[in-house]
């Protein structure tokens, strides 16, 4: 049941990707925070890249329009998985970063509410079926080819970035120590320029009317998976297998249906039906839900 060590190592009770090590994820606790750093921080498969890309969109006025042809790996990248070996501490402000750490693994300072958080959730049986195909694709993560196997792996937290319960459970239950916007990927999908809206506010950036309207048209999930500079697509060979899919697959709400058996699906429920009414996040299930 445990996954593979040559996929990722345990810090923490948190598992990561052998991208990064166990030294540099240590030293996060003590990562300098300006208060002006924006964090998107997300569950592995819940709408990252997509909010790195909004999030571009309204920040920067070249990625906007089209005068800069920058990857969003650059213009906002991983806080533990520093790929491109960039020097943080040099990058223009207001810094921008992705990450899937835990909230106990952020550096100290975020937890002290410096810094701003944006949160997305995604209802998590879309999460686990997003992350099956992922995992087919992306060569750094175990490859589980059986649905059934990679279900239970994903309900126990035996995947990267361990349980979806626990990493969504302890963002929302310390909210409070953070300066945090949260979203849900459904809500972006029924009304992306509410989102856009959203984050502008909380980011305190003020855009015009038509500035507005181009991030909407321009982060739609569609045209963001024709954006070379948005998809990923530029990742390295050695951690892609191109021929089995791309980063951003389906994007929609409900997707599970298509895979999940309703004995899955009830299985699925009976582990973590109860425990997800607790949480004060109200998940949509199908596109034909109103939120």
């Amino acid at each position: 049941m445990e996954p593979s060590k040559e996929h990722v190592f345990e810090y923490k009770g948190f598992y990561f990707g052998v991208e990064t090590s166990l030294e540099y994820v240590a030293s996060l606790e003590d990562f300098e925070i300006n208060d002006s750093d924006i964090f998107i921080t997300t569950y592995p498969k819940s709408g990252t890249v997509w909010t790195q890309n909004i999030l571009s969109l309204i920040m920067h006025e070249g990625h906007r329009n089209g005068t800069e042809n920058v990857d969003l790996i650059d213009r906002i990248p991983w806080l533990e998985y520093n790929i491109k070996n960039m020097n943080y501490a040099d990058l223009p402000l207001p810094r921008l970063f992705a990450t899937h750490l835990p909230y106990y693994l952020v550096p100290r300072d975020l937890r002290n509410r410096r810094g701003r958080i944006i949160y997305v959730t995604r209802n998590p049986k879309d999460v686990m079926v997003s992350y099956y195909h992922f995992s087919k694709f992306m060569t750094t993560l175990e490859q589980i080819p059986d649905f059934n196997l990679f279900m239970e792996r994903f309900l126990a937290g035996k995947v990267l970035a361990s349980s979806w319960l626990d990493h969504v459970t302890g963002w929302c239950s310390h909210a409070e120590d953070f300066n945090i916007l949260f979203l849900t990927y459904e809500e972006m999908k029924k009304d992306l320029r509410s989102a856009v809206l959203k984050i502008c506010n909380f980011v305190g950036k003020k855009l015009s009317e038509e500035e507005v309207d181009s991030v909407v048209r321009q982060a739609t999930f569609e045209n963001m998976r024709k954006d070379p500079r948005a998809n990923y697509e530029n990742l390295p060979d050695d951690m892609v297998a191109k021929d089995k899919g791309s980063f951003l697959r389906k994007g929609t709400i409900g997707d599970w249906k298509n895979i999940m058996t309703v004995a899955q699906s009830e299985r699925f429920d009976q582990v973590l039906k109860e425990k997800i009414k607790t949480l004060p996040i109200k998940f949509i299930w199908d596109i034909k839900d109103e939120i």
